[in-house]
């Protein structure tokens, strides 16, 4: 009796783990030969601003990205953007602005769960921008008038980014992330980017 009822129950047990590996393989989206596209608002926060003083200043912009997953840990990403509102020293009459940006990616990502994942990247990128001081000759712009002109000096630096995407809705992602957008070796400054936004693979 005792083995009539032991193979009852495994005969039970087999379709229910059968249903929960099929579950687990449904659950389980494979990102590998999978494309994706997205539209960040992002933050351009300038540090070490001035030869003494190292004044902070934050503008705005959007970014474009699109990617390709190499395989299950692998991405190549490119990106453009600009900036929409410039950043105000403080103190100052200076303005910078990152009038367009273009960078190239390869990140490594991976799944924290079933629907969130952590992403890390690094790559290049070029930067177009300009500064602007309104009056060159007053004396709380004295240490900013080298910077007039074209931002960065040096167009062309190494970029970084991490974040988090957790998707909200099929095959539709929201996106954080922080990084480094470039080091003006001219002058020092270093400009980070902080972005959010939606991302959509196919």
């Amino acid at each position: 009796m005792n083995k009539v009822v032991r193979t009852y129950q495994i005969l039970t047990l087999v379709p229910a783990c059968l249903l929960c590996a099929q579950a687990a393989q449904a659950q389980e989206t494979p990102r590998e030969d999978r494309h994706y596209a997205g539209l960040l608002v992002t933050a351009f926060n300038h540090r070490t601003i001035g030869s003494f003083s190292n004044e902070t200043a934050t503008g705005s912009g959007g970014t474009l990205i699109a990617g390709s997953h190499i395989n299950h840990l692998f991405h190549a990403e490119l990106r453009a953007g600009g900036g929409f509102r410039d950043a105000e020293v403080s103190g100052s009459d200076l303005t910078l602005s990152v009038d367009y940006f273009a960078s190239w990616y390869i990140g490594l990502h991976y799944p924290i769960t079933d629907y969130a994942n952590v992403y890390a990247q690094g790559g290049f990128s070029f930067v177009h921008g300009t500064a602007d001081i309104a009056n060159t000759d007053e004396k709380q712009n004295a240490e900013f008038r080298d910077l007039e002109g074209d931002f960065p000096g040096s167009s062309f630096g190494m970029s970084y980014v991490v974040g988090m995407d957790i998707e909200v809705l099929s095959d539709t992602y929201l996106v954080f992330e922080g990084g480094k957008l470039f080091k003006d070796t001219s002058t020092d400054i270093n400009t980070f980017q902080f972005s959010t936004g939606l991302k959509y693979e196919f």
